[in-house]
């Protein structure tokens, strides 16, 4: 079985244990649940474009940074110009957990992407509820109509959405209430990364669309290569937060692109 099986079947039962311990109309009561989004697409624009993430592990690298602050190393990214965070909630794959959220979006001031393996309504709902502003929707998880009925619920509560995929064949999965695309650059049977997975869809991606790349980003010359190929966002996460300080390894990359 595939990493990405194991994660979608596991995630499968956390969703059912859920929606019976705790209903939606508990978690609509949550104190962000009628807050007013922000825009990941205008932030991208307008600042650096880099999306900082939080993540402490991951199935390929089980300690990344077991024992990181969100708080203090949110705060900071935010301060180095980042245009968004990006925060894993999946607690057995990635130690992260939904108040890795909420204990920082009164913190912060700039969009939340809630990461996560996103599979049904349910989820959708519990990301506005988290404080998130932006949603990710994995093509290679979902189906077609699965990606055009969760993005569609998505836009009902303003939250913004990205659609990762990791080939050519899943652009088919675009649709209208898709708001970026974001190319992962990780080979998923191997774990190996390679930019230029992004240079060779980068052509393929309709222009109403913003495109962001993910994963695999070190250096400001790869930004560069990328904004070449009409790339307007960049996610990094492990590169940041392998450092023994995450919060300047963020504000020393992002000052070397002005």
């Amino acid at each position: 079985m595939s990493i990405l099986r194991e994660i979608v079947l596991n995630k499968r039962k956390e969703i059912d244990f859920l929606k019976k311990n705790r209903p939606i109309s508990k978690i609509e009561k949550s104190q962000y649940f009628n807050r007013e989004v922000i825009s990941l697409k205008k932030s991208l624009i307008e600042k650096s474009g880099i999306i900082s993430e939080f993540k402490r592990k991951s199935p390929s690298k089980p300690n990344i940074n077991l024992d990181a602050e969100v708080i203090k190393i949110t705060r900071g990214y935010e301060h180095s110009n980042s245009s968004g965070i990006s925060i894993l909630t999946d607690s057995k794959y990635f130690g992260g957990s939904n108040e890795d959220i909420t204990s920082v979006r009164s913190e912060i001031n700039i969009p939340i992407l809630r990461k996560d393996f996103i599979l049904d309504e349910y989820q959708v709902i519990e990301s506005k509820s988290l404080g998130a502003d932006v949603i990710l929707l994995i093509a290679a998880s979902l189906s077609k109509e699965d990606v055009k009925n969760l993005s569609r619920f998505a836009k009902s509560f303003d939250l913004q959405v990205i659609l990762e995929i990791h080939s050519e064949d899943e652009l088919s999965y675009l649709c209208d209430s898709i708001d970026v695309v974001g190319v992962n650059n990780r080979n998923l049977k191997k774990f190996e990364t390679d930019i230029n997975n992004s240079i060779n869809i980068a052509g393929m991606i309709p222009s109403s669309f913003l495109k962001i790349s993910e994963s695999g980003i070190s250096t400001s010359k790869e930004i560069l290569r990328l904004k070449e190929h009409g790339y307007d966002g960049f996610l990094i996460g492990e590169n940041f937060m392998k450092k023994e300080d995450p919060v300047f390894a963020c504000n020393d990359f992002i000052k070397k692109l002005c």
